[in-house]
Protein backbone atom coordinates (compact mmCIF):
# COMPACT_ATOMS: atom_id res chain seq x y z
CA UNK A 1 0.00 0.00 0.00
CA UNK A 2 2.82 2.29 0.80
CA UNK A 3 4.75 1.69 -2.55
CA UNK A 4 1.01 2.03 -4.44
CA UNK A 5 0.84 5.49 -2.66
CA UNK A 6 4.21 6.33 -3.37
CA UNK A 7 3.98 5.73 -6.68
CA UNK A 8 1.22 7.99 -7.16
CA UNK A 9 2.98 11.03 -5.41
CA UNK A 10 5.81 10.78 -8.34
CA UNK A 11 3.30 10.38 -11.31
CA UNK A 12 1.82 13.25 -9.71
CA UNK A 13 4.78 15.35 -9.35
CA UNK A 14 5.91 14.73 -13.14
CA UNK A 15 2.79 15.74 -14.47
CA UNK A 16 2.89 18.75 -12.41
CA UNK A 17 6.18 19.42 -13.95
CA UNK A 18 4.87 18.59 -17.56
CA UNK A 19 2.31 21.13 -17.26
CA UNK A 20 4.65 24.00 -15.86
CA UNK A 21 6.94 22.96 -18.56
CA UNK A 22 3.94 23.66 -21.16
CA UNK A 23 2.60 26.24 -19.67
CA UNK A 24 5.57 28.01 -19.98
CA UNK A 25 6.66 26.95 -23.40
CA UNK A 26 3.19 28.66 -24.48
CA UNK A 27 4.12 32.09 -22.79
CA UNK A 28 7.40 32.03 -24.71
CA UNK A 29 6.02 31.31 -28.13
CA UNK A 30 2.91 33.94 -26.92
CA UNK A 31 5.76 36.47 -25.92
CA UNK A 32 7.33 35.67 -29.45
CA UNK A 33 4.50 37.74 -31.12
CA UNK A 34 5.15 41.23 -29.75
CA UNK A 35 8.14 40.83 -27.96
CA UNK A 36 11.27 40.86 -30.00
CA UNK A 37 13.63 43.05 -32.68
CA UNK A 38 12.28 43.25 -36.13
CA UNK A 39 16.06 43.44 -36.96
CA UNK A 40 16.95 39.66 -35.18
CA UNK A 41 14.47 38.10 -36.86
CA UNK A 42 15.80 36.06 -39.80
CA UNK A 43 14.06 33.69 -42.24
CA UNK A 44 14.85 30.65 -40.12
CA UNK A 45 13.31 32.09 -37.25
CA UNK A 46 10.26 32.74 -39.49
CA UNK A 47 10.30 29.23 -40.53
CA UNK A 48 9.99 28.08 -36.43
CA UNK A 49 7.10 30.01 -35.87
CA UNK A 50 4.40 27.84 -34.77
CA UNK A 51 1.72 29.05 -36.92
CA UNK A 52 0.65 31.58 -39.15
CA UNK A 53 -1.11 34.07 -36.94
CA UNK A 54 2.97 34.91 -35.54
CA UNK A 55 3.83 35.63 -39.54
CA UNK A 56 0.80 37.88 -40.01
CA UNK A 57 2.18 39.63 -36.78
CA UNK A 58 5.88 39.73 -37.57
CA UNK A 59 4.60 41.72 -41.37
CA UNK A 60 2.08 43.92 -39.31
CA UNK A 61 5.29 44.93 -37.57
CA UNK A 62 7.21 45.14 -40.69
CA UNK A 63 4.96 47.69 -42.42
CA UNK A 64 4.40 49.71 -39.27
CA UNK A 65 8.35 49.82 -39.28
CA UNK A 66 8.48 50.43 -43.01
CA UNK A 67 6.71 53.74 -42.27
CA UNK A 68 3.73 52.87 -44.09
CA UNK A 69 -0.07 54.54 -43.99
CA UNK A 70 -3.11 52.98 -42.91
CA UNK A 71 -1.78 49.73 -41.59
CA UNK A 72 -3.88 47.58 -39.66
CA UNK A 73 -3.90 43.86 -39.28
CA UNK A 74 -7.12 42.16 -39.96
CA UNK A 75 -9.01 40.20 -37.13
CA UNK A 76 -8.26 36.35 -37.22
CA UNK A 77 -11.76 35.26 -38.07
CA UNK A 78 -14.04 35.83 -41.22
CA UNK A 79 -10.92 38.22 -42.83
CA UNK A 80 -12.06 37.69 -46.27
CA UNK A 81 -8.96 36.59 -47.56
CA UNK A 82 -6.75 39.66 -46.09
CA UNK A 83 -4.55 39.65 -43.76
CA UNK A 84 -3.49 43.10 -43.32
CA UNK A 85 -3.93 46.57 -44.87
CA UNK A 86 -1.92 49.12 -45.95
CA UNK A 87 -2.15 52.37 -48.37
CA UNK A 88 1.32 52.33 -50.29
CA UNK A 89 3.77 55.60 -51.21
CA UNK A 90 1.29 56.47 -54.04
CA UNK A 91 -1.49 56.83 -52.15
CA UNK A 92 -3.51 53.20 -52.63
CA UNK A 93 -4.67 50.96 -50.61
CA UNK A 94 -3.17 47.44 -50.82
CA UNK A 95 -4.62 44.00 -49.17
CA UNK A 96 -1.79 41.58 -48.10
CA UNK A 97 -2.49 37.80 -47.59
CA UNK A 98 0.47 36.31 -45.54
CA UNK A 99 1.57 32.59 -46.03
CA UNK A 100 4.05 30.76 -43.59
CA UNK A 101 4.28 27.75 -45.45
CA UNK A 102 6.94 24.91 -46.11
CA UNK A 103 5.35 23.48 -48.94
CA UNK A 104 4.43 25.23 -52.14
CA UNK A 105 1.60 27.78 -51.85
CA UNK A 106 -1.73 26.93 -54.24
CA UNK A 107 -3.93 28.50 -56.39
CA UNK A 108 -6.35 29.34 -53.18
CA UNK A 109 -4.11 32.37 -51.75
CA UNK A 110 -4.49 34.24 -55.51
CA UNK A 111 -8.49 33.48 -55.43
CA UNK A 112 -8.71 34.68 -51.83
CA UNK A 113 -6.62 37.79 -51.65
CA UNK A 114 -8.15 38.74 -54.89
CA UNK A 115 -11.92 38.29 -54.30
CA UNK A 116 -11.04 40.35 -51.19
CA UNK A 117 -10.05 43.44 -52.41
CA UNK A 118 -13.49 44.94 -53.05
CA UNK A 119 -14.15 44.33 -49.45
CA UNK A 120 -10.96 46.22 -48.17
CA UNK A 121 -11.89 48.80 -51.11
CA UNK A 122 -8.56 47.95 -51.95
CA UNK A 123 -6.91 48.46 -55.50
CA UNK A 124 -3.99 45.99 -55.13
CA UNK A 125 -3.51 42.67 -53.87
CA UNK A 126 0.01 40.89 -52.75
CA UNK A 127 0.11 37.59 -51.46
CA UNK A 128 3.87 37.09 -49.22
CA UNK A 129 5.00 34.03 -48.56
CA UNK A 130 7.43 31.69 -46.86
CA UNK A 131 7.57 29.33 -49.64
CA UNK A 132 7.45 28.97 -53.07
CA UNK A 133 4.34 29.39 -55.35
CA UNK A 134 2.73 26.52 -57.52
CA UNK A 135 2.66 27.56 -61.12
CA UNK A 136 -0.97 27.40 -61.53
CA UNK A 137 -0.93 29.97 -58.61
CA UNK A 138 1.71 32.06 -60.65
CA UNK A 139 -0.45 31.51 -63.47
CA UNK A 140 -3.68 33.05 -61.65
CA UNK A 141 -1.85 35.74 -60.10
CA UNK A 142 -0.41 37.24 -63.63
CA UNK A 143 -3.65 37.24 -65.21
CA UNK A 144 -5.35 39.07 -62.33
CA UNK A 145 -2.22 40.91 -61.76
CA UNK A 146 -1.91 40.06 -57.97
CA UNK A 147 1.36 40.55 -56.98
CA UNK A 148 3.71 37.51 -55.30
CA UNK A 149 6.48 37.88 -53.20
CA UNK A 150 8.18 34.61 -52.75
CA UNK A 151 10.85 32.63 -49.80
CA UNK A 152 13.21 34.55 -51.86
CA UNK A 153 11.95 38.00 -51.99
CA UNK A 154 10.91 37.51 -48.32
CA UNK A 155 14.42 36.95 -47.94
CA UNK A 156 15.77 40.19 -49.39
CA UNK A 157 13.42 42.29 -47.90
CA UNK A 158 14.81 40.91 -44.00
CA UNK A 159 18.39 41.42 -44.96
CA UNK A 160 17.27 44.95 -46.26
CA UNK A 161 15.37 46.08 -43.38
CA UNK A 162 18.72 44.83 -41.73
CA UNK A 163 20.89 47.16 -43.18
CA UNK A 164 18.04 49.95 -42.71
CA UNK A 165 17.40 50.46 -46.64
CA UNK A 166 13.90 50.61 -46.02
CA UNK A 167 13.18 51.79 -49.61
CA UNK A 168 14.70 48.89 -51.23
CA UNK A 169 12.06 47.05 -49.11
CA UNK A 170 9.64 49.23 -50.17
CA UNK A 171 10.50 49.37 -54.19
CA UNK A 172 10.22 45.51 -53.55
CA UNK A 173 6.75 45.06 -52.01
CA UNK A 174 5.69 48.08 -54.25
CA UNK A 175 6.97 46.39 -57.42
CA UNK A 176 4.52 46.15 -60.48
CA UNK A 177 3.36 41.97 -60.58
CA UNK A 178 3.91 39.76 -63.41
CA UNK A 179 1.12 39.85 -65.81
CA UNK A 180 -0.38 38.47 -68.21
CA UNK A 181 -2.12 40.19 -70.86
CA UNK A 182 -3.00 37.87 -73.39
CA UNK A 183 -6.04 36.66 -71.66
CA UNK A 184 -7.14 40.26 -71.26
CA UNK A 185 -7.12 41.17 -75.28
CA UNK A 186 -8.43 37.38 -76.14
CA UNK A 187 -11.75 39.12 -74.36
CA UNK A 188 -11.75 41.93 -76.41
CA UNK A 189 -11.59 40.10 -79.27
CA UNK A 190 -14.67 38.90 -81.51
CA UNK A 191 -12.86 34.74 -81.46
CA UNK A 192 -13.11 33.05 -77.58
CA UNK A 193 -11.60 30.37 -77.81
CA UNK A 194 -12.46 27.79 -75.33
CA UNK A 195 -10.54 26.93 -72.19
CA UNK A 196 -10.11 24.15 -69.63
CA UNK A 197 -13.00 22.41 -71.76
CA UNK A 198 -14.18 19.44 -70.42
CA UNK A 199 -14.98 16.87 -73.46
CA UNK A 200 -15.87 14.00 -71.80
CA UNK A 201 -18.98 15.85 -70.15
CA UNK A 202 -19.77 17.94 -73.44
CA UNK A 203 -20.05 13.91 -74.96
CA UNK A 204 -21.94 12.60 -72.03
CA UNK A 205 -24.57 14.74 -71.85
CA UNK A 206 -24.94 14.43 -75.89
CA UNK A 207 -25.34 11.13 -75.72
CA UNK A 208 -28.14 11.60 -72.95
CA UNK A 209 -29.93 14.19 -74.58
CA UNK A 210 -29.55 12.52 -78.02
CA UNK A 211 -31.54 9.33 -76.23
Amino acid sequence: MLLFALFLLIISVLFFKYRVSRNSGKKQSQSFLLDYDLKNVSITDIDRMEDGSEFEMYLYRLFLELGYQGVYKTVGARDFGADIVFTDREGIRNVVQAKRYTDSVGISAVQEVFSCMRYYKAKKAIVIASAKFTEPCETLAGINHVKLLDRDDLICMIEAFKKDDIQAVKDRIEAEPRMILESWNEVHSPLLKEVKKDYKAEKYVKEVMGK
